[in-house]
């Protein structure tokens, strides 16, 4: 080979030998261009936080196995309650204000239907706050679950 060849046939190697060590290079692709559309709403919670205080009463015999409000049978021994307002399925803690004792309720019914109380507890749950003799308790009731 005569020296501008060699010369040659050395440029061109080193040429694809220096091809073949890069990588190529993808810019990131466009980014979309800004909306004027706001952001959705973020969803709205049902529930609110609630405090309540007044005269409970309880229900039992007479009612157990009868259709509540929420489409379910009423189990006097189970911790639930009826309300006017509450949401159904809403969890309360309801507090005995004369013995500090609580519980944790479940409203599945409507109610109470007598003036000047403010929640009706099945057996179970008026037992747990001592207050099955008497009949009715003053109490405080809470949301658990406000969202």
């Amino acid at each position: 080979m005569t020296p501008p060849v060699r010369i040659a046939a050395l440029l061109l190697l080193a040429t694809l030998g220096l091809a073949a060590c890069q990588t190529a290079v993808v810019p990131p692709p466009p980014l979309p261009p800004p909306t004027s559309e706001a952001a959705p709403p973020l969803p709205v919670c049902p529930r609110v936080s609630f405090y309540e205080e007044g005269a409970a009463s309880w229900y039992g015999r007479s009612h157990h196995g009868r259709q509540t409000a929420s489409g379910r049978p009423f189990d006097m021994n189970a911790m639930t309650a009826a309300h006017r307002q509450l949401p159904l399925g809403a969890r309360v803690r309801v507090t005995h204000i004369a013995n500090g004792r609580s519980v944790d309720l479940t409203i599945n019914d409507r109610g109470p239907y007598i003036r000047g109380r403010i929640i009706d507890l099945s057996y179970g749950a008026a037992q747990r706050l001592g207050f099955t003799e008497s009949g009715i308790a003053r109490v405080r009731i809470e949301t658990l679950d406000p969202c």
